[in-house]
């Protein structure tokens, strides 16, 4: 208990209740069933993904240890959110304590930055493969992966630690009803009864400065390979570089569009129900995660012929 200056008394909070779709309550009910199925078909399709490189010697090479490292990290965004929200749709399991919350928005912030450095990085990689292919062994080496690996790691966990601490310093001192399904920033942070500007400005710095940067460099990359990919004279080389890189394209629309449409919705959010930026948070961690091994699996041959071994191993153990 905390006695103002005003003499008003008020009193800390201990957890946070997740109101989601108060709005729209019949949302959790039809939501529920797709929101389920995709996270199974996220978890086992990266799962699937990671045993494939894992035990198939013919994919240990630096582009699919990226893609590896892009599977793991889909994996922990969707274990940190999708159960939490499922629980609320299910069982009305709405509260969360006030450290698993600040864990939860540490770990969202996190992991989506590494993921947006982790598409920088695999964009260098296709653009090194097609604009100097004959150089492409001597600079994707192992060595460079486990280098690029631990910038990812450093760059987005030293940052966006600052995202909850800035949240967490703040004075909750009564209202703890988050209209949200996750613990997000500003969603947490509103309810306060301190400024909230400087976490308002950070979190918008530390978005163009770590999201913005990498989106600029994937785009000179990409604009590398086009206009190298236009000088190919030869019949269908065109076609085969431009094929080497098309996953990994589709792989960033998946996540940038929904970024930019949550952007969006949260400018024009006078116009539209305030339960859309909600179910466009929450599916931001689920459809990349489920969409991107399936991608990779259809369209490279390595991916589809290193499961086709797998499969046949196990059915041979069987037997």
């Amino acid at each position: 208990m905390t006695v103002h200056q005003n003499g008003t008394i008020s009193f800390e909070i201990s957890d946070f209740l997740l109101n989601c779709f108060i709005r729209s309550p019949s949302w959790k009910l039809w939501l529920s069933l797709p929101l389920s199925l995709l996270f199974l078909l996220a978890m086992g399709a990266n799962s699937v993904l990671l045993i494939t490189i894992w035990l198939e010697a013919s994919l240990h090479e630096p582009m699919y240890y990226l893609l590896s490292f892009l599977s793991l990290l889909d994996i922990v965004l969707c274990l940190t959110v999708i159960p939490k929200v499922l629980a609320i749709f299910w069982f009305d399991l709405k509260s969360i304590s006030f450290y698993a919350c600040f864990l939860q928005m540490y770990i969202m912030n996190c992991f989506l930055g590494m993921e947006s450095c982790t598409f920088m990085v695999m964009a260098y990689d296709r653009y090194v493969a097609i604009c100097h292919p004959l150089r492409y062994p001597s600079i994707i080496t192992d060595h460079f992966v486990a280098k690029a690996a631990i910038f990812t790691l450093a760059r987005n966990a030293l940052l966006t630690i600052f995202i909850p601490i800035l949240s967490a310093r703040l004075h909750y001192c009564g209202k703890n009803i988050i209209d949200n399904c996750i613990c997000a920033n500003l969603s947490v942070s509103k309810l306060s009864c301190d400024n909230i500007a400087l976490n308002r400005i950070f979190q918008l710095i530390l978005a163009w400065t770590l999201l913005g940067s990498d989106l600029t460099l994937i785009i000179f990359s990409y604009t590398f390979i086009l206009r190298a990919v236009l000088r190919l004279k030869t019949k269908g080389a065109a076609a085969k570089a431009l094929n080497t890189c098309g996953s990994h394209f589709i792989l960033i629309l998946f996540f940038s569009t929904i970024l930019l449409v949550f952007v969006f919705t949260h400018i024009a959010k006078k116009k539209i129900s305030p339960d859309i930026p909600v179910l466009l948070n929450v599916l931001h961690h689920v459809i990349p995660a489920a969409l991107n091994p399936i991608v990779y699996g259809v369209r490279t041959q390595e991916i589809k012929e290193g499961i086709r071994k797998l499969l046949r191993r196990a059915r041979e153990n069987r037997k």
